[in-house]
């Protein structure tokens, strides 16, 4: 597993920039004491354990659907019964903790999107000067699905024999491999947090 910044670098950072801006106290300038804003995060009771206070005084977390003790079912219940049923889990382009079966959606439902995502796995592979999770420097070459082939070549369509014979999985671990990490994303944490011992084994491969 490689170093990940994308939560601080593409989540928590830009929206701080946001709300100081909002607030009109852009950095570096002092946002005043008892001027804040209230952010609401969508995070389920599936995963309360990521619940978290935010870590600037100029913002308050509050968590909706804990208030209401609902489970991500109960939010798919509510947006079926707003017609929208097909709302899809959120979570960046090129994360490295999609399984074969986001692949296949972005490739088959999005050709822009997938050569983007195809690019963007070609531009990892050799890291960067500390690319891994310790700050070292990468050792072998990166990619963004396990079987370390380029994205464009990766075996997308179903989980592989040779995949099955060399991890020795079971059912439950090829279900990650196809569907990906269950826990979704959120403004303040990546689907991946939660799981990051197991994805020594199903996360970016080196």
């Amino acid at each position: 597993m490689t170093r990940r910044q994308c939560t601080g670098e593409y989540k928590i950072k830009p929206i701080k920039q946001k709300v100081r801006q909002i607030l009109g106290h852009p950095y570096p300038s002092h946002v005043p004491k008892g001027v804040f804003v209230e952010q609401w995060v969508g995070i389920s009771t599936d995963e309360f354990h990521r619940a978290k206070d935010a870590d600037v005084k100029y913002m308050r977390n509050r968590h909706p659907l804990l208030d209401l003790d609902w489970s991500r079912a109960d939010c798919i219940r509510y947006l079926a019964s707003r017609g929208l049923a097909d709302t899809p889990k959120s979570s960046c382009l090129g994360c490295p903790f999609h399984g074969n079966a986001q692949w296949r959606h972005i490739r088959d439902t999005s050709p822009s999107e997938w050569a983007d995502v195809v690019e963007f796995d070609a531009a990892i592979r050799q890291g960067n000067a500390r690319a891994n999770a310790s700050g070292k420097r990468l050792l072998g070459e990166a990619f963004l699905h396990r079987s370390r082939v380029p994205l464009g070549e990766a075996p997308i369509d179903h989980v592989t024999a040779a995949e099955r014979a060399e991890l020795q999985i079971g059912t439950g671990a090829a279900e990650v491999l196809e569907n990906g990490v269950v826990d979704g994303c959120s403004p303040w944490a990546c689907r991946g947090d939660a799981d990051a011992p197991a994805q020594d084994d199903f996360g970016l491969a080196t």
